[in-house]
């Protein structure tokens, strides 16, 4: 295979639960999922159009996490794409894999959505390629029952998919303290990123696994799993950054466009690097110069994701009311689409309006993202 799936025939469902009543929070789920669709949607990448992009967050309903990975089933014919990160569970008297809600209870199954159902989903794909990323979290008897075997990615094998598995013995393996985003999808968004030094100009599956491998075993960390039918291993999934950054060369003028562009994404790098190692002081200034450089280029681009960053930031730092400031110029961008970003553009306004006293203002906005959910796709 020498091309990337067609975008156009391609679907891709991003399906994240943070929230917990009865299991530990997962903050930095959140974080990965938004972000992983944002990767997958830029052009450098893979290129996928926004609308086939389906971000479901903190579902509280098996219909939540199925519906729409039934009607992408039913829309893709190149290659379909679903990536759950959360909880993983296993029922007290079996040994099948469950996928943790928002409201299910530790070693009981019937409050969470059996695997099975979702490989039932897959299963009935029109797609030629399926391809299933799971970055679960185990404790106690199921972390055991995985420990130094295949179990999960046998038994989360579909036919005619690559199914990529993080398999992590404890919780703080998932998401390490102070990290934005969880043990595999962090190193997974790098891979995006980045690229592979001295890798393929499109890095395949098999070239993904063997990276994220490399990198977890480096570290320290639970080793993902992987199964596969058919050779789908050779299905290239994203542009290699880092080959591009080597060969490419500017053909014809460099437009301010395009200064623009580069200073934006430059920016978000070294403000999400000063974050990750604690500098909040100095990726504030970082992140407020890409966004004016971003409205200044007057195209969309990177903005919803600078707007995401800063207002997130503003709102650690305690600067909640800039925070809402930053929040309310991306709804009006976000009021009339449904997008990857554009619940999430919600429910962090109407958490921090909320916050603030608003409570009307923050039930409005709330609406709206129910609304756009049913226009667009499940919220």
């Amino acid at each position: 295979m020498t091309a990337l799936p067609d975008p156009a025939r391609s679907r891709a469902v991003l399906i994240g639960t943070a929230s917990y009543r009865h299991l530990p929070q997962l903050p930095a789920v959140e974080a990965g999922v938004v972000d992983l669709a944002a990767e997958l949607c830029d052009a450098t990448v893979w290129g996928l159009p926004v609308q086939h992009c389906t971000v479901v967050t903190d579902p509280l309903s098996p219909q939540t996490i199925l519906d729409p990975v039934y009607q992408a089933s039913e829309e893709a014919t190149d290659t379909l794409l679903v990536y759950f990160a959360g909880h993983g569970m296993r029922d007290a008297d079996s040994a099948d894999l469950y996928l943790a809600l928002g409201d299910s209870r530790e070693h009981l199954g019937y409050t969470a959505v059996a695997y099975q159902h979702l490989r039932t989903a897959l299963r009935s794909a029109r797609a030629r390629r399926k391809v299933v990323l799971l970055d679960c979290c185990f404790s106690g008897r199921a972390a055991r029952a995985l420990s130094g075997s295949d179990v999960l990615a046998a038994e989360a094998a579909v036919d005619g998919a690559y199914v990529l598995t993080a398999s992590p013995r404890d919780r703080i393996a998932l998401a390490p303290d102070g990290e934005r985003y969880t043990a595999f999808t962090g190193e997974l968004l790098t891979v995006l990123r980045h690229g592979v030094e001295d890798g393929p100009e499109l890095i395949d599956l098999d070239t993904l696994y063997r990276v994220l491998l490399e990198r977890l075993r480096a570290k320290n960390r639970p080793l993902p799993q992987h199964s596969q039918e058919n050779g789908v291993g050779r299905l290239p999934l994203a542009r290699n950054k880092s080959r591009a950054a080597r060969h490419t060369t500017p053909v014809g003028p460099v437009l301010a466009a395009d200064v623009r562009a580069a200073m934006v994404s430059t920016g978000l790098a070294v403000a999400r690097l000063l974050r990750a190692e604690g500098n909040t002081r100095d990726a504030l200034p970082v992140l407020r110069l890409a966004l004016q450089e971003q409205q200044n280029a007057g195209a969309q681009g990177d903005l919803l994701t600078v707007q995401l960053e800063l207002s997130e930031l503003l709102a650690e730092t305690g600067q909640v009311k800039d925070a809402i400031e930053v929040l309310e110029l991306a709804f009006q961008q976000v009021h009339k689409v449904y997008g990857p970003e554009a619940v999430l553009v919600c429910r962090r306004l109407a958490d921090l309006l909320q916050e603030s006293g608003n409570h009307l203002q923050a039930c409005e906005v709330l609406k709206h993202a129910l609304d756009i959910g049913e226009r667009g796709g499940p919220a």
